[in-house]
């Protein structure tokens, strides 16, 4: 987060051709003008959760494409599960969040702040406000900060923005490997009260952030709680569409234009995502997964291609969530409170995401003429529900789910 920061129903239910666009009017009423599929469009294969309790080998599997750095630290034994690429230094984006609340509390306890910043952590921590991030960037040093906690933590590949750019903390330089080092030291370093405050806020993340980005991806969607995350985004071009209202324009950060590198060769204009924490009672296991994105990769891509690596790891500690993960196509696809269109929306998806469905049931019929589907999808990790028009599967039943409880 560098503050730069459907298919449808009926016999074969495939992509529906061009000659539908003119339908998709009467769609836009109830989602917002959700794109309609290429014509030949393949559905996409259901995903079933991992069981990130098995105990076989794996190596992580990181999407074409895409250029990750991994590490994941047991604590409970004190060895790492999984390395890859953890010395590779990405620009951190909202992950130097951290090292700027531990900057501030170094030498304050958390009871004797004022309120303003108390508000200013807490929004920075748990919505990933970046006028905060600028606050405390601005206040206390900039550049200092970053080179401070490399001596105070002992960090090895982190390193502070580019000249020229001193003024973007999110081209702060860090690596998988000294992520692991902030979250080890804020949970047994730290003094107990800024460790408590600090991993408090890191486990009431919302899911929208401040900017109307979506950031329950990577760690948030992988594991069942408990966890704590403090995630990462940039250099996405769409809008945040993460709650009942409109989105909001991307986050860009007062300058001139991002150099396509910066010191060490870090890469300081690909999209970047980046999902970090702990998983575990006790916070057992320490993840940082750092991911870099080809250009004009869309969110939801960036989001699901992170999903499906961070399930891939080993974490000790961590549980999936039960279902089934399953493509979605179009953008604001609306989710619900009930299997009904009407004055009900919880949220809104990233354009074209993954998404674990626990089950379905029939509701109210939606249709894009021809195709009627009164089937609906429920998400548990967002509390609602889809229709299945939108999930990328051409059966408007989908084979392979429950039915919810009160249809059983």
């Amino acid at each position: 987060m560098l503050r730069i920061s459907r298919h449808s129903p009926t016999p074969s239910r495939r992509t529906p051709p061009r000659t539908l666009a003119a339908a998709a009017a009467l769609l836009c009423l109830a989602f917002t003008c959700a794109a309609l599929p290429h014509p030949g469009a393949a559905a996409a294969e259901p995903r079933t959760a991992d069981d990130t309790q098995s105990t076989a080998p794996r190596t992580p599997q990181v999407p074409a494409g895409v250029t990750a750095g991994v590490a994941v630290f047991d604590r409970q034994t004190g060895t790492f599960t999984e390395q890859l690429n953890a010395s590779a230094t990405f620009r951190s984006a909202s992950v130097v969040k951290l090292l700027l609340a531990l900057d501030f509390l170094w030498n304050r306890s958390p009871a004797g702040i004022p309120d303003a910043d108390r508000a200013r952590l807490d929004a920075m921590l748990r919505s990933s406000q970046d006028s905060a991030a600028n606050h405390y960037w601005s206040t206390y040093g900039g550049p200092a900060i970053a080179d401070r906690m490399i001596t105070r933590l002992g960090l090895v590949d982190t390193a502070p923005p580019p000249a020229g750019y001193e003024g973007y903390w999110g081209y702060t330089a860090i690596s998988a490997r000294d992520t692991v080092k902030i979250y080890r030291h804020i949970l047994e370093t730290a003094p107990g009260d800024v460790r408590d405050f600090i991993m408090q806020r890191l486990r009431q993340s919302t899911r929208c952030a401040s900017d109307s980005f979506d950031q329950h991806f990577g760690i948030a969607a992988a594991f069942n709680r408990p966890w704590a995350v403090k995630q990462g985004w940039s250099a996405f071009s769409a809008k945040g569409t993460c709650g009942p209202g409109s989105g909001t324009s991307t986050r860009t950060q007062a300058g001139s234009a991002a150099p396509a590198t910066g010191a060490a060769g870090v890469d300081l204009s690909r999209p970047a995502l980046h999902t970090t924490g702990t998983v575990g009672t006790g916070d057992r296991s320490i993840v940082a997964v750092l991911t870099l994105h080809p250009d004009g990769t869309s969110y939801g891509k960036a989001y699901t291609d992170l999903g499906r690596l961070t399930r891939s790891l080993k974490v000790p500690g961590g549980t999936a969530p039960t279902g089934t993960w399953y493509g979605t196509w179009g953008s604001d696809v609306a989710v619900r409170n009930d299997p009904a269109l009407g004055d009900n929306l919880l949220t809104r998806l990233p354009a074209g995401v993954e998404v674990l469905v626990g089950c379905q049931k029939k509701g109210q019929a939606v249709s894009v003429p021809p195709y009627t589907n009164d089937w609906w999808a429920y998400l548990p990790q967002y509390g609602g529900y889809v229709t299945n028009i939108y999930i990328s599967h051409p059966d408007n039943q989908l084979p392979d789910v429950p039915l919810c409880p009160e249809q059983r």
